[in-house]
């Protein structure tokens, strides 16, 4: 039996959310039906119609999916079915949508709306939980405007309707591989679509080197230029074209001349990436064709053309984008319990690392501003109303005297080779001289320093680990050595990419800044590290490589059992005393239960889901998956688990178990890595320009101060700099953790989401919101 609201917070009344409450037992109806729309034809929506299923079960709701989108809902008949925990089960990691999506001309008629209206009044559907672009969530929000008026038309051919029909809510959830949706920062499917550009990337640049060949790749994006910009990025392309920013005439010509003089400083290959809407400043288009023929007529370069087209949709859904669509279903759920009459409709965004609410048309609006912009040829107010999901950073070459060194400390993570050469770029860009440091802190004391040039960093952006070299080692010991160092090479500023050991060099070298003057100079610290266990920060560079290589072989160990009798899988994943790991990759994976230092745990909860799983095992399941972080506990280890599993599931289902290890750091690092390690490192990099002109007096630069040393990190909704010392009592350095990580909200989710009676904190649920714009305030 589902565990129906009131039995949920029986035993905690204090806790039980009042609107929730207010809601399931109102006039309107004892039991809130929601009903999922899906309409566009991305990719990766499956967890989030999981999660949307699972949440609105766990707060005693009916759900239904209607299947083939708009057409299901005109159609009726079987194409409107009540969904079960059942039926979401082992669908996290197929792509594309179990219930199907279709284009229909009918809902775009009165007459079909007025069909698809009588079909929900039938069953006593008033919610919709709507996965689209924004024609769907427009379409959507039509239906709502008119649904009195159909009812009424309903009533007047016999139709019987209910007073507590007499209002339809709407939240939307934005799907979309282009990520053409202003509002958020990242759409359902945006994600993979990119891992599936940069696996073609990669192994086109294999054979692209070794024939010395120039690659045009064209990625989908007609409107939006989003995939083709980050993937440039991704992939260190020599040239980028997006609809909304068309180049300035004569690019032709400036576009060769780049790739002539990449290949001249000794490079094998060069990659030029076109979305499929690129234009000129006249609106002339830009094909992939086009462009090979004048690389062809003007260099001569061997040029070949690869257009990816739909297997961008195509693939398993990476990690990000599970736990996105995961995030926002059960948001989703939240709002339309919360929804009343006067409550406009709604689409679930996400801002930062936070879930927010803004009103539907008011983003449909400014999504359609975009185009009208770009038609218009107002190009950069377009970027400007794309927000923050397009991003250009220009830079003024200008010389000056500052000297910037820049070295990995602690263990590699997957990103780290970006964010160095988006730092050595950007700083030579702005006019210092880059230096780099092999071997971390311990490289620094001895003298392992060079000069880093432009094309010393080439290639960089889609290696694995840390080509700079980078070990554990802490500076204390060696100060008056690196002091040294620093006054030998005249270093005038510092950035350290790392993990928690980073931190801690930092807090060294600040706390010897009163007897060695010459580490008083601007520092910065960018995190990186698999563990996402860094102060300051909510994510980390490399943490989602490492999320991505947990799922993606959950999966395989999954499918390890497809057909076989019950089985339950114990999987170790790294972190050392963070759970992160465990219990994000928890979430991407399906996870039944993950054990964490953060939240102890005795014999009686590792009996309780034992239980748990065996009673699932009695019905359609037939694999469980449990993951352990390496420190959650000293006694209760995973070979301890594996056996009691073993031991007490014995006539039900048998274990296997699986330590992940190292595996977890290496590879090549994913799209939001190289992406986020690219950013972060340029943003860094201006922060450190800034400083060494606030701080140079007299002939030399001096900075003593706390904001001189500042730990750049993802905080909510922003990159924020902050001082290291600032964020001294904020870590639990014992454990080396922050003392509070706000993934910890989301482990009540996994449990929900693996049918666990648990409370659910909704004080962090995304509140309604508005988007300004000076050309959309009337």
């Amino acid at each position: 039996e589902e565990a129906t609201f009131d039995q949920i917070w029986q035993d905690r009344p204090s806790e039980r959310p009042t609107s929730f409450y207010n809601m399931l037992h109102s006039g309107v109806a004892v039991i809130l039906q929601l009903h999922y729309q899906v309409q566009t034809q991305t990719n990766r929506m499956n967890a989030a119609v999981r999660a949307v299923v699972r949440m609105g079960i766990y707060v005693g709701a009916k759900v239904y999916f209607v299947h083939e989108g708009y057409q299901g809902m005109v159609d009726g008949g079987d194409n409107i079915k009540e969904a079960t925990w059942e039926s979401v089960s082992s669908m996290l990691q197929m792509g594309g949508t179990v219930i199907g999506s279709a284009r229909c001309k009918d809902f775009r008629m009165h007459e079909g709306r007025l069909k698809a209206a009588h079909n929900l009044v039938q069953r006593g559907i008033t919610n919709l939980c709507v996965i689209g672009g924004d024609g769907s969530l427009t379409g959507a929000n039509l239906f709502r405007k008119e649904w009195s008026d159909l009812l009424a038309e309903l009533v007047q051919q016999g139709t019987e309707a209910s007073q507590k029909y007499s209002a339809l809510h709407i939240v939307g959830m934005v799907g979309s591989i282009d990520n053409d949706f202003c509002g958020t920062d990242m759409t359902i499917g945006t994600d993979s679509a990119l891992h599936r550009i940069i696996e073609v990337v990669d192994a086109i640049m294999t054979t692209a080197q070794s024939h010395q060949r120039t690659f045009v790749l064209e990625v989908m994006g007609r409107h939006c230029g989003y995939l083709a910009l980050v993937s440039a990025l991704a992939c260190g392309a020599d040239w980028v074209l997006i609809p909304e920013m068309p180049p300035e005439d004569g690019w032709e010509e400036k576009m060769c001349q780049k790739l002539s003089a990449t290949r001249s400083r000794g490079s094998r290959l060069n990659i030029i990436i076109v979305a499929e809407g690129a234009t000129d400043r006249h609106g002339k288009a830009i094909t992939s064709s086009i462009v090979k023929d004048l690389v062809v007529q003007r260099l001569g370069f061997d040029t070949r053309v690869t257009i990816l087209g739909h297997v961008q949709r195509g693939g398993t859904p990476s990690a990000f984008d599970r736990i996105l669509a995961s995030r926002m279903g059960v948001e989703a759920v939240l709002a339309l319990l919360e929804t009343t009459a006067n409550t406009p409709a709604c689409v679930v965004s996400l801002c930062g690392n936070q879930s927010v609410r803004l009103p539907l048309m008011e983003c449909v609006q400014m999504t359609q501003q975009v185009q009208k912009a770009m038609d218009e040829k107002r190009f950069e107010e377009a970027v400007r109303l794309r927000g923050r999901c397009i991003c250009y950073i220009l830079f003024v070459t200008c010389s000056s005297n500052f000297n910037v060194a820049v070295l990995n400390v602690g263990a590699p993570a997957a990103g780290m080779n970006a964010a160095v050469r988006s730092a050595v770029r950007v700083g030579i860009s702005e006019g210092h001289k880059m230096f780099a440091v092999s071997d971390g802190f311990e490289g620094f004391y001895k003298g392992q320093i060079k000069e880093i040039k432009w094309a010393d960093v080439g290639g960089w952006t889609g290696q694995g680990g840390s080509l700079l070299g980078t070990k554990r080692t802490l500076p204390a010991k060696h100060i008056d050595k690196i002091a040294e160092q620093m006054r030998k090479y005249n270093i005038n500023a510092l950035l350290v990419i790392g993990g928690f050991e980073a931190f801690l060099g930092i807090m060294e070298l600040l706390a010897a800044r009163g007897t060695f003057e010459e580490l008083c100079v601007p520092m910065v610290m960018v995190p990186a590290t698999v563990s996402n266990n860094v102060p300051g920060s909510d994510l980390s560079i490399g943490a989602d490589t490492a999320l991505n290589a947990i799922t993606f072989t959950c999966d395989r160990i999954k499918q390890s059992a497809s057909g076989t009798k019950h089985r339950v899988f114990i999987i170790e994943t790294m972190g050392g005393y963070c759970g992160y790991l465990a219990s994000v990759g928890g979430l991407a994976a399906g996870a039944d239960a993950a054990y964490i230092f953060e939240e102890p745990f005795d014999i009686r909860e590792l009996q309780s889901n034992v239980e748990h799983l065996t009673e699932k095992m009695k019905t359609s399941i037939q694999r469980g998956l449990v993951l352990r972080n390496e420190n959650s506990n000293e006694n209760y280890t995973t070979d301890f688990i594996y056996q009691l599993y073993s031991e007490e599931g014995k006539g039900v289902f048998d274990c296997r178990k699986n330590v992940l290890g190292h595996m977890q750091q290496g590879g090549a690092p994913s799209p939001f890595d190289r992406n986020f390690g690219t950013k972060i490192a340029a943003k860094a990099m201006q922060w450190i320009s800034k400083k060494l002109n606030e701080s140079y007096r007299k002939g030399r630069v001096f900075a003593n101060t706390e904001d001189s040393a500042c730990l750049l990190g993802m905080r909510r909704r922003a990159l924020v700099f902050q001082p290291v010392v600032q964020l001294r009592d904020e870590t639990d350095f014992v454990h080396r953790i922050p003392k509070e990580q706000w993934w910890l909200k989301l482990r009540p989710l996994m449990k929900i989401l693996a049918k666990y009676k648990t409370s659910y904190d909704i004080s962090d649920s995304g509140q309604l919101e508005h988007v300004f714009h000076p050309t959309l305030q009337q």
